[in-house]
């Protein structure tokens, strides 16, 4: 099996190809002049603004990470005392007691 192209439609589709590759001749380079691919110096001044800003975010980022703890997870209580679950028992009456507001009473000069 071969995979050329017949002879009378060989010649239109080699024409088509190359009219269709062929650069304009008006003068117009797409918008490629003679300065296209240069840099320039604000450029380059840019672009070490850009890399002094990424390595300050980079120390202040290992600083942060330093201070994470290893784990989140809750450390496991072994030894709660009962003695205040046994205060909380004993005074339930003073947590109850209404406090008075004492800016209701307070006169305005």
């Amino acid at each position: 099996m071969s995979l050329t192209l017949p002879a009378g439609v060989a010649l239109p589709v080699t024409a088509s190809v190359l009219v269709l590759t062929q650069q304009p001749g008006n003068g117009d380079n797409g918008g490629q002049g003679e300065d296209f691919g240069k840099s320039s110096p604000v450029g380059f001044l840019v672009l070490i603004l850009f890399l002094i800003a990424v390595a300050f975010l980079v120390r202040s980022m290992t600083k942060h990470l330093k201070r994470v703890p290893a784990s989140f997870d809750d450390p496991p209580a072994e030894a709660a005392p009962e003695q205040p679950e046994a205060a909380e028992k004993a005074e339930p009456e003073a947590a109850e007691k209404p406090v008075k507001d004492s800016s209701a009473t307070t006169k305005a000069d």
